[in-house]
């Protein structure tokens, strides 16, 4: 296997997103656009609310890819304009085919607010082919439980299995866009050496602690992105002095290489369809949430 080196270091910005909840952002930004066929990567938080604080993102449009959200504490209440809801705690994940067009909103849960609390999650975008962007929406919505955990014969890396496969492990997720994400948590002296399929683009976030990684064997701290070459595989590993584990998000996947023009929550392939976007949420063709 032909060990990736990294192309790039990002470090993520701190925003405001949504109705006012931080968000660390890797990209977009003035540094990195995207990552095809990745759109965007948010860490929500990791922030405390207090009684009755908490904030989400209120009623708003898709189309065109897809949102992926993965809650790691907290809990979210999701509804949309095709008459879905739902709530994700910590552990879960919804995938979210916005396709031809949706509204969706993303609240805190009516109790977390009413309590407050920690909350600490992820959001990636995924962009969709051409032939795929008006489709009609699809949730999908897996819990905890259901998400595929694995653990090295050592004891010193776990992974989580959102998508692709890691650890002799597969992920219970359809994907449209050939996609692998992966959260491992490796203890002190642990490291892993994922395959990673040739024609895939790579990147890893690191959200807790420091790992090293690359053909370079390059360290690299919490909330950066290391962004790779090519290869077949990637290593992560964390040295045995170092004082905790580390937290990584492992993305990668097939791009797309299509033309795109993104205006906020509309991501396509020509202004024209960017302007028919437009039009059609205006006029209500996307639908409403009911109250």
């Amino acid at each position: 296997m032909k060990e990736r080196a990294i192309d790039s270091i990002v470090d993520a910005v701190e925003t405001i997103e949504g109705g006012g909840f931080p968000v660390r952002r890797p990209f977009p930004a003035p540094e990195l656009q995207q990552v095809d066929p990745f759109l965007l990567l948010d860490e929500m938080g990791p922030v405390d609310w207090e009684p009755g604080k908490a904030i989400g993102a209120p009623d708003h449009p898709h189309r065109g890819f897809e949102t992926v959200t993965y809650m790691l504490e907290g809990k979210m209440q999701h509804k949309d304009s095709a008459g879905a809801s739902g709530v994700i705690g910590p552990g879960d994940v919804q995938w979210m085919t916005a396709g031809v067009g949706v509204v969706h909103s993303e609240m805190p849960e009516k109790e977390f607010r009413r309590t407050g609390g920690h909350s600490h999650g992820f959001q990636l975008w995924v962009n969709l082919l051409a032939r795929d962007k008006m489709i009609a929406p699809r949730y999908q919505e897996l819990p905890k439980d259901k998400i595929p955990e694995a653990t090295s014969e050592d004891g010193l890396v776990g992974v989580r299995v959102i998508a692709g496969e890691a650890l002799g492990k597969t992920a219970a997720i359809e994907t449209r866009t050939p996609i692998m994400y992966l959260h491992y948590t490796i203890k002190p002296g642990g490291s892993t050496t994922p395959e990673i399929p040739e024609d895939h683009q790579a990147m890893a976030y690191v959200f807790s602690g420091q790992v090293v990684t690359g053909r370079d064997k390059r360290k690299i701290a919490a909330g950066k992105l290391a962004v790779f070459g090519p290869g077949s595989s990637i290593r992560l590993s964390v040295p045995a002095d170092q004082d905790a584990a580390a937290q990584i998000l492992l993305l990668t996947g097939v791009p797309l290489r299509e033309p795109m023009v993104r205006y906020g929550p509309f991501v396509m392939n020509t202004k024209e369809e960017i302007h028919k976007a437009i039009a059609d949420y205006q006029a209500g063709r996307m639908g409403k949430i009911a109250s």
